[in-house]
């Protein structure tokens, strides 16, 4: 076993010789197995160990039989302790999530501050083949069928090339001990259910279904690099500014894929993106959300937009007399001048008799019964109607600000002024507010 990992470490070209490595240590079977055979290729490893406590005593067993393991053996060892339980629930994830995202990211830590070139995690071939199972399963794209990758960024998987049978074998030849995860035979985990259940069931329709789902992967992971060449070149093509063109996504070869690649990633459920390719020719204003994000249908193009507004939306900011330059939540230049010789014609400029303003000024964001009289206009116009008008789509409504003396709008910054407030003969003194550029929404 230890050539045939040399020999794909080579192949698939993951370290470097001299590579030093942070090597993921939890006890088990395959990370034991994987820093012995690394240690024996003479690549200099420090064991990282992660104490999720969450298991009790056999947590701090664990800890315990690593540290002990790994001094008996003049191997680098460090550990780091997580409250699991406490940080899922803070990110409202799973725990099975919440350590995931522990563990790489103090692994990606002890990798800068070790130096490293690369992390080793202890994936086996078996475990791809689980992750297929489990990506067929929940629904996937062309990504999803081709297993785990053997090298990822920084992170690499010498030990995608053996079984774990392989791994116990080397194992008891070797005779080193691990530790064994009784919650790895509980089948409430749905990785645990396929390996338990699932997997022993295909068995007996093919013996050999493993080799055949794994291979069937590797050739799907090469077709991917050719499904992923073209299919990014179309989402070059029709996605811009967070905005895919729908005209444009319908000339692609595959909308459906187009959308299903771009959505995806975004946490967008497979039958809500079906419902996508269905809303290509749906009326305006319709709304397809994930998790995090939502997906706006235009008039020609769906706008992307994260579900999570700023804390600052639902606020009210003041302007008084003196103010110069505000940052937040927007950035305006703001000054007290005689009347300009000359005027910018500019929607990003307000200027405004002084006289007729009431200080401090407001800005929030617009509300529902809004209404102003636009520059040039005597008649009064609700926001929405003049929104209607401008053909503003849902998300730039949803960013504009205005600015109010007392109740009555002076500004829809960014776009149009009040005429009550324009300058006249009489004008002595005038507000002249500039809104930087790039600072809406």
């Amino acid at each position: 076993m230890l050539q045939k990992i040399k020999t794909y470490i080579a192949e698939k070209r993951l370290l470097e010789n001299d590579a030093t490595l942070v090597l993921g240590l939890s006890g088990g079977a395959d990370s034991m197995a994987l820093l012995d055979i690394l240690t024996l290729l003479g690549y200099r490893c420090i064991a990282a160990h992660c104490n999720f406590h969450l298991r009790g005593k056999e947590s701090e067993d664990d800890a315990g039989f690593v540290k002990k393991w790994c001094e008996e053996s003049d191997i680098e060892f460090t550990s780091i302790d997580f409250d699991t339980r406490q940080y899922a629930a803070d990110k409202k994830i799973s725990i099975e999530m919440a350590a995931r995202e522990l563990r790489y990211a103090w692994f990606e830590m002890m990798r800068i501050q070790f130096n490293a070139d690369a992390i080793a995690v202890a994936h086996h071939k078996d475990d791809s083949v689980e992750t297929v199972l489990l990506n067929l399963i929940r629904g996937t794209g062309i990504g999803g069928l081709s297993g785990i990758s053997p090298k990822n960024k920084k992170i690499v998987r010498p030990m995608l090339c053996v079984t774990r049978s392989e791994i116990e074998n080397y194992l008891m030849e070797r005779e080193i001990p691990y530790r064994t995860d009784h919650t790895n035979y509980e089948d409430i985990y749905a990785r645990n259910y396929i390996r338990l259940n699932v997997l022993p069931m295909l068995q007996k329709l093919n013996p050999s279904v493993s080799e055949s789902i794994f291979r069937t992967s590797e050739n799907l992971a090469e077709a991917g690099k050719v499904y992923k060449k073209a299919v990014d070149a179309d989402i070059e093509a029709v996605l811009q500014n967070n905005k895919i063109d729908i005209e444009k996504l319908k000339q692609t070869v595959s909308p459906s894929s187009i959308l299903f690649e771009i959505l995806s990633p975004l946490g967008f459920h497979p039958s809500v993106i079906d419902d996508v390719k269905n809303g290509l020719n749906a009326l305006p204003g319709k709304v397809f959300y994930s998790p995090t994000y939502r997906l706006i249908k235009d008039r020609t193009c769906f706008l992307i937009d994260k579900t999570e507004k700023s804390e600052s939306d639902n606020q009210s900011y003041f302007i008084d007399a003196v103010s110069q330059e505000i940052s937040n939540p927007i950035g305006l230049d703001i000054k007290l001048t005689d009347v300009p010789k000359s005027i910018c014609k500019n929607n990003n400029m307000l200027y405004a008799d002084a006289a007729k303003l009431r200080f401090p000024l407001k800005l929030r964001r617009w509300q529902t019964g809004d209404w102003f009289v636009p520059f040039g206009m005597k008649g009064k116009k609700k926001l929405s109607d003049f929104f209607t008008n401008q053909k503003f789509n849902l998300i730039e409504k949803e960013e504009t600000w205005i600015l109010l003396s007392g109740e009555d709008v002076v500004w829809v910054v960014g776009h149009r002024p009040d005429n009550r407030f324009r300058i006249t003969s009489k004008t002595k003194s005038v507000l002249q507010i500039e809104l930087k550029s790039g600072e809406m929404g």
